[in-house]
């Protein structure tokens, strides 16, 4: 699914990202966890050919990211708000990132439906402008968005970031039952050790740019990034 080859990323000769080699395989379900300033983001925006790296290379599917757009058809997304059109409604992105994927009306049902626990009654059929929901309504529309089209690959940075309890254990709930229904990769970096081990089944340690542990599968995944992060 995602291969990383030398991939690396400086800024005014610091080195943010170092990655030699990275594999994501298809149907995996991958947490990246790291402090701030790990490079977590950074890498994201590389994999998604979004800052162009100074060396290396990314593939997705065997397509090289960048110079190509073929990818794009089976990854969807959500890193903050720049992704989203603040002069819209909900609604309205909806139905603009729909018309993306020759969504039908019947389409749209199913998408709502699907969504509509985790919107809790506070974005669908509302007249607000994205520009003016709160922090957390706003990532709630930018992950709903990122499932548009049923995409293979799905990457989202700090999901549970700014969504209220309830919220985040929905969230949680949603996307172990997407990958339960169907088949999906999830790319999914997160502070929250908790639910990020309750979401995937494969987890990546980043510090200071680089891959520096790969927990995969364990029992205790949880209990041993726990002891990481406290060392």
């Amino acid at each position: 699914m995602i291969t990383i080859q030398s991939l690396k990323k400086a800024y005014k000769g610091v080195t943010v990202v170092d990655v030699p080699e990275l594999k994501i395989q298809f149907n995996e379900s991958v947490g990246v966890v790291g402090n701030n300033g790990a490079g977590k983001t950074t890498l994201f925006r590389m994999i998604l050919d979004l800052i162009r790296p100074n060396e290396g290379s990314v593939m997705i599917n065997d397509v090289n990211v960048q110079g190509n757009d073929s990818w794009k058809q089976i990854v969807g997304s959500f890193l903050d708000e720049g992704f989203l059109i603040p002069y819209l409604t909900p609604d309205e992105y909806f139905r603009f990132v729909g018309r993306l994927h020759n969504y039908s009306p019947e389409d749209f049902k199913n998408f709502y439906a699907k969504f509509e626990d985790f919107f809790q009654g506070e974005i669908a059929g509302k007249k607000k402008y994205i520009s003016d929901l709160s922090k957390g309504n706003l990532k709630k529309v930018g992950i709903a968005a990122a499932f548009m089209g049923n995409p293979q690959l799905v990457m989202l940075d700090e999901p549970f970031e700014n969504l209220d309890p309830t919220s985040q254990i929905k969230l949680k709930n949603l996307l172990n039952r997407e990958r339960q229904e169907r088949s999906v990769t999830y790319l999914i970096s997160s502070h929250d050790l908790n639910h990020v081990t309750e979401i995937c089944n494969k987890i990546i340690i980043v510090e200071k740019g680089k891959v520096i542990r790969e927990l995969d599968g364990q029992e205790n995944m949880l209990a041993e990034l726990e002891a990481y992060f406290k060392a």
